[in-house]
């Protein structure tokens, strides 16, 4: 039009353009404000993350097996063996601790009578707390675990068996079952390596 129609660059419309044409800031509009605002949000946490993994205790985890503890000298076998008996098929939440010969191995199964008894740990026919081969521990408090060995702590009420071929063991019982042990049930047992 000529010079007496409106100007669309002028007014409330024509204002962040004049801004631009001019050279002044520009402000983001709220799409743009929110997408920035989660990638900072996203390169905060990425860098969070990494902190916490950097700083985390177990890593490197110990002679390159997240079940090691740290300290440890020898790694142990994907496949446990004790006494030539593995451990139990289910075994979960495995920790070990290895020093001058000497293994400190903590799980928990569901299938531990089956291991103690094949272990010949409970002799066949024998019953799981038999006092001629073990004796209850104290209750109320969890058992600490040995020098070396991380992981969970057993609950009491804990049973000690004594002894056998250098195997030394102590396992979670019901707290309210005096004849069973608890599901599952979780083992620290301390043996010769070799």
């Amino acid at each position: 039009m000529g010079e007496s129609g409106p100007d669309i660059r002028q007014g409330e419309a024509g204002e962040p353009r004049a801004a631009e044409e001019s050279g002044g800031r520009r402000q983001l509009g709220p799409g743009r404000r929110a997408a920035a605002l989660g990638i900072g949000a996203l390169a905060l946490a990425g860098c969070a993350s990494g902190a916490v993994w950097l700083f985390r205790d177990d890593l490197p985890h110990p002679l390159g097996d997240d079940r090691a503890c740290a300290g440890s000298e020898q790694r142990l076998p994907e496949r446990i063996l004790v006494h030539g008996t593995p451990i139990p098929s289910d075994a979960a939440d495995v920790h070990y601790f290895t020093r001058n010969g000497r293994a400190v191995l903590s799980f928990r199964s569901g299938l531990l009578s089956d291991f103690l008894r094949g272990a010949g740990i409970v002799p066949a026919g024998a019953d799981l707390f038999d006092e001629r081969h073990g004796s209850v521990g104290v209750a109320g408090e969890p058992y600490k675990l040995p020098d070396g060995l991380c992981g969970p702590a057993l609950q009491s009420p804990v049973w000690y068996y004594r002894p056998a071929d250098g195997v030394r063991v102590t396992v979670e019982r019901s707290p309210l079952y005096d004849d069973a042990l608890r599901f599952p049930a979780r083992a620290v047992l301390t043996y010769p390596l070799g």
